[in-house]
């Protein structure tokens, strides 16, 4: 298992951020990693919604179904699935100030052999961490 967390402020307030995080297909403005995040089902994003996210990271393609497990005006949780891992994206958000503190935890959990990745991936995923903070801040601060 790979777990990183940050916490930031940002300067919009938590009901702008978290409606904006509860849409997964921004991950493209702010993921990184994310090369493509398409939505597969339709209406408004509620929990139960659902995006096919394509990701490079470190030259390696994947592809996970990600659906949003939590969403309260506090916290936003996606998990990501496929067949080697899972990934739980986290956001908690609260005020700060005029603006919002946001704390944002990925978690992976790597199944059968690829568990054998998870020391490597921890390494990978604690430098991508800094760079999702800067453009995570860039997008909500454009809001």
């Amino acid at each position: 298992m790979a777990v990183v967390s940050r916490t930031f402020s940002v300067e919009p307030a938590p009901d702008v951020v978290v409606a904006y995080l509860a849409d997964f297909g921004h991950a493209e403005e702010w993921d990184p990693g994310t090369v493509r995040c398409v939505r597969v089902d339709a209406g408004p994003v509620q929990v139960g919604s659902q995006w096919h996210n394509t990701s490079k990271i470190a030259g390696i393609s994947t592809e996970l179904r990600y659906t949003l497990e939590q969403l309260s005006p506090t916290r936003v949780v996606h998990v990501g699935r496929n067949d080697t891992a899972t990934s739980t994206e986290t956001v908690d958000v609260a005020p700060d100030g005029t603006g919002s503190s946001v704390t944002y935890t990925n978690e992976v959990v790597f199944n059968g052999m690829a568990k054998a990745a998870s020391p490597l991936a921890k390494l990978i995923f604690e430098k991508l961490a800094g760079d999702t903070v800067e453009q995570l801040t860039g997008a909500l601060n454009k809001l």
